[in-house]
């Protein structure tokens, strides 16, 4: 899906990283969220309080996911699935675009 329709969208930015990792919320039709970021190269390691969806939609990248011990490299488009309560480590190569949604499982 290349757009989000029927959407509201907060104006304040989150911040992650002194301003490396930002990103927009975005709440759909159903009341769900989802956050639509950029990531500049560097690397990072984020929390999950729920389970998560992460759409590479461009850019370069490497995820440690929990219990892995391979790194897995993304380029250019990708997904990866990122369990409640568990974090991961990115190394941002390239800046890349993303769309992360939530769940509540």
């Amino acid at each position: 899906m290349a757009q989000l329709q029927n959407v509201t969208v907060d104006k304040a930015a989150n911040v992650y990283f002194e301003g490396k990792v930002t990103s927009r919320t975005v709440w759909l039709q159903d009341g769900s969220k989802v956050t639509l970021g950029i990531m500049l190269p560097g690397t990072y390691e984020f929390g999950t309080d729920s389970a998560e969806l992460m759409e590479i939609l461009s850019g370069e990248l490497k995820v440690l996911l929990p219990g892995q011990a391979e790194w897995t490299e993304i380029r250019g488009q990708g997904t990866f699935e990122v369990p409640a309560h568990s974090s991961f480590q990115v190394e941002v190569r390239a800046v890349t675009d993303y769309l992360c949604s939530y769940s509540n499982q």
